[in-house]
């Protein structure tokens, strides 16, 4: 596929400044959501939240994130092998209106479907306009990694503002106008996506791997018996009351776990896989398992830093209380401020540094956010702390963000099968809903131990996981560079996914 030569938004083809415009209110969806979801989720029900206990409103938290990364495993395969990157990024801007517009309706009846049309809807934009952008600069993955941080950057402008508008509204106004913010915006994405159309010349217009009618009908019969079956069961046992809030989390995060061990393990049986691919992909597995445990610590931003911004850090400025939800704003501001730097660093370093190291550091990094996280909660016992704890925090995420998700996508595109690449797309999202569902479990543990050490306990993890890719940097680097027709490395490293 090629895109238009003509250049238009920030030097790119006039498409990308399309697709900016649908990403910049899919992110504000994201965002905006994570911002106030768990503050309503243990809110006083007499003020209008749910009055959920923090280890069930972090489950919960931690799994709507967890999921909305999984769905990009669908929507990969959707976009791969029925309508293409392009209709799958019309249809989830669709879905994803259609969910805010359920959540702004003042009811608690409507939260999960308004949930579940968001998350389906950002499983099909997410990979579709990933595999659109890739496209720009296929054979240049240093250019790649340049125009990925570029995109990453853009959104941030989106994801800036939406804490700011959803925290303002669902906490000083009503938390279903907040959740609801994003609708309008969505339909102004979706009408400008429809407008550009011609920008996008054959970039996405036809999946890569088209399904014949067979094909068609064998995947309709087990999407039913594999998934919609066992959600309808799950639904009516949630309504009923039969099955308790705790077993549904449990179960949806057992399903998560397993899901990306079952789907890599396919992926690397089918037929467009050579043994040089399948070298390469048992690299990316340890990857995409790193990757996991950055988004692990990732997940702890929307659940339990939120309550310790709402309990435990000074929002007064003069008469004026700062949203606890504000600080949500925090990290894509950084982002903003920070991903053009990374940009330039990544096309600087070209070759000489492989995604391995980047990823490394960026464990580090996540690592080192959490050693000042226990500092802060152990000032915190004296009395409220500055903001600037916080905000310290959010500046190491951010920094290890940087070397993470676009490093990812860029090398998730790289490593991609023939036809495969929405889905290997949706694989390295998929990877990072197990860390998220596993950060919202783990979260549980803050009401055991004291918080000083529960942190600690994270940093340990994070300094570890990063220590480890860092000394296996060089044979990863290697096996990710396998080409088909080059003989394959001698293995050194067991695959992470195999049992």
């Amino acid at each position: 596929m090629s895109g238009p030569a003509r250049t238009g938004f920030l030097g790119q083809p006039r498409w990308f400044g399309t697709l900016f415009v649908v990403d910049l209110w899919e992110r504000f969806s994201f965002y905006g959501m994570l911002a106030i979801l768990y503050l309503y989720l243990v809110a006083d029900p007499e003020g209008g939240g749910l009055g959920l206990t923090e280890a069930d409103a972090a489950a919960l938290s931690g799994l709507y994130m967890a999921l909305v990364f999984m769905s990009a495993l669908p929507g990969g395969w959707l976009a791969d092998r029925l309508f293409g990157a392009r209709r799958a990024t019309l249809y989830g801007g669709l879905l994803i209106t259609a969910g805010h517009g359920l959540l702004a309706v003042p009811s608690e009846g409507w939260l999960y479907p308004g949930l579940g049309l968001v998350i389906a809807g950002s499983g099909l934009v997410k990979p579709g306009m990933a595999s659109m952008v890739g496209r720009l600069y296929e054979g240049r993955p240093e250019r790649r990694e340049a125009a990925f941080s570029l995109f990453y950057m853009s959104i941030q402008v989106s994801a800036l503002l939406a804490p700011l508008v959803t925290g303002f509204l669902g906490e000083t106004v009503h938390w279903h106008l907040g959740f609801g913010a994003a609708a309008l915006g969505m339909v102004i994405g979706v009408i400008c996506y429809a407008a550009g159309w011609s920008h996008f010349g054959d970039v996405g217009a036809r999946p890569e791997r088209p399904l014949d009618e067979g094909e068609l009908r064998r995947a309709m019969r087990r999407a039913a018996l594999f998934g919609g079956v066992p959600a309808a069961a799950v639904a009516v046992g949630a309504v009923s009351g039969a099955l308790p809030l705790e077993r549904v989390l449990m179960l949806v995060g057992l399903v998560v776990v397993a899901v990306p061990v079952l789907y890599y393990r396919s992926l690397m049986r089918a037929p467009a896989v050579g043994p040089a691919e399948r070298v390469r992909l048992r690299a990316m597995a340890w990857m995409l398992s790193a990757s996991s445990v950055f988004w692990l610590l990732f997940a702890q931003g929307p659940a339990l830093l939120n309550l310790f911004a709402r309990d435990d850090v000074d929002r007064t400025l003069g008469t004026f209380v700062v949203p606890a939800s504000w600080f949500q704003s925090v990290q894509p501001l950084f982002l903003l401020v920070l991903s053009p730097l990374a940009a330039a660093l990544w096309v600087r370093l070209g070759r000489r540094t492989g995604a391995p190291a980047k990823f490394a550091a960026g464990l580090l990094l996540g690592g080192s956010a959490f050693v000042v996280m226990a500092a802060a909660a152990s000032a915190a016992t004296q009395g409220r702390v500055s903001p600037l704890w916080l905000v310290m925090v959010y500046l190491l995420l951010v920094c290890g963000e940087l070397a993470v998700a676009p490093i990812g996508l860029s090398l998730a595109a790289e490593v991609a099968p023939p036809g495969h690449a929405g889905r290997m797309l949706g694989l390295f999202w998929l990877f990072a809903a197990v860390g998220a569902a596993a950060g919202g479990r783990l979260a549980e543990l803050a009401g055991v131990v004291p918080d000083a050490v529960y942190y600690l306990m994270l940093a340990a993890l994070g300094l570890l996981a990063g220590a480890a890719l860092a000394a296996a940097s060089g044979v990863l680097r290697t096996r990710l560079a396998s080409r088909a027709g080059t003989p394959a490395p001698s293995p050194t490293l067991r695959d992470p996914t195999h049992k």
